[in-house]
């Protein structure tokens, strides 16, 4: 699909033709998808709101990621990006949610996870899906990457419905 215009364009025209809103979890973005969407007149019509969360804890009282779940495949993972996703969803009572997690660096990174390494989750009432990613770049390219593809995978998850 051509995009005339930034994705966030697109993602709150086709929640405004659906009459269905959106939350967003972030960690690895800092709240950059908000920012986003928001800068969209309209969006508050469907925005229902975003919660930046770093620590585990914080992603555990706040979306209800299981502490067991953080502890067998840490923050950076598909189970926790989905649980993530969930977890806003059910408490902003959304409709639809996208939710990222991952390492933008300069530091943080592993052989096993990576400087790049993000995970993208979505959820509506029928479904949630994650994906792996690997971005390249300094950190503000690796959050503008993760904000750019998580609301292309809420658009698409938006489409389907």
């Amino acid at each position: 699909m051509k995009q005339e215009s930034p994705v966030e364009y697109a993602l709150v025209k086709r929640c405004i033709d659906l009459a269905s809103n959106i939350a967003v979890a972030e960690s690895c973005s800092g709240g950059l998808i908000a920012h986003r969407i928001t800068n969209v007149p309209g969006a508050s019509t469907i925005f229902k709101g975003s919660v930046v969360v770093y620590a585990n804890e914080v992603k555990m009282h706040v979306l209800g990621v299981p502490e067991d779940v953080l502890a067998a495949y840490g923050a950076v993972s598909e189970a926790v990006a989905l649980a993530m996703a969930q977890g806003v969803r059910h408490r902003m009572q959304a409709d639809f949610s996208t939710a990222v997690t991952g390492i933008a660096g300069p530091g943080g990174g592993t052989d096993e996870k990576p400087v790049g390494t993000v995970y993208i989750a979505t959820a509506s009432p029928s479904e949630a899906h994650a994906c792996l990613y690997h971005f390249s770049g300094d950190r503000s390219e690796i959050k503008v990457q993760t904000s750019e593809t998580a609301m292309i995978s809420l658009l698409k998850l938006l489409e389907r419905s």
